[in-house]
């Protein structure tokens, strides 16, 4: 995968950090820890502008979640609503949950979109329930694109910064990205398991 990234950055410049960035939220295997410092990298070589790299890097990650949004309203609670009904407990959700998650959205949504938006693997997600409590499309953007901005800079200045070194950015990201997914898959299985004492 490195290869891959690497070959199309050089090839395409700043479309291909956007492309990267843009297919890192639609598929998140692909790692934005990687991509960003190596775009950092290449604008210390001066093969492109730092600035360029932040913005081409923001652009894309704000598109793949916007994608992500407009797939959570295409859905809408009300869809959702009923399939908790149904299968509440393989969703780990009841249809009361999900009001009460909604209301909490309503008030809270732009700071949970903004924070979201710079913690691994939560960064995909957390596009769906804002597009679920149908948050207006501009405060979504607002929120995630600020969100956004101050995480790619972050990892392309670690690039700009370590230089041919960039490569260390991954292994200190990627600890805590193991411990966000391991977090949310224990966090189902326990919902799951007590089902039935908390309905």
């Amino acid at each position: 995968m490195f290869d891959w990234i690497t070959a199309l950055i050089d090839q395409l410049g700043l479309p291909g950090v956007a492309l990267m960035m843009f297919l890192e939220n639609v598929f998140p295997p692909i790692p934005s820890e990687l991509i960003m410092p190596l775009a950092g990298f290449n604008a210390a070589q001066g093969r492109m502008g730092l600035v360029g790299v932040i913005l081409a890097g923001t652009l894309g990650s704000l598109a793949g979640a916007v994608l992500w949004y407009l797939l959570g309203r295409a859905v809408g609670t009300a869809r959702l609503r009923r399939l908790a009904a149904r299968h509440g407990r393989w969703l780990t959700v009841t249809p009361g949950e999900l009001d009460r998650a909604d209301a909490w959205f309503d008030r809270h949504g732009g700071v949970a979109v903004f924070l979201g938006r710079l913690v691994p693997t939560v960064r995909t997600l957390i596009s769906i329930p804002a597009g679920l409590s149908e948050m207006p499309l501009g405060r979504f953007l607002a929120w995630s694109g600020l969100g956004t901005l101050i995480w790619t800079t972050l990892l392309a200045l670690a690039g700009y910064l370590l230089e041919d070194a960039y490569h260390r950015v991954e292994g200190w990201v990627n600890p805590v990205s193991t411990v966000v997914v391991l977090g949310i898959v224990g966090l189902y299985l326990w919902r799951v398991a007590t089902w039935g004492r908390r309905g």
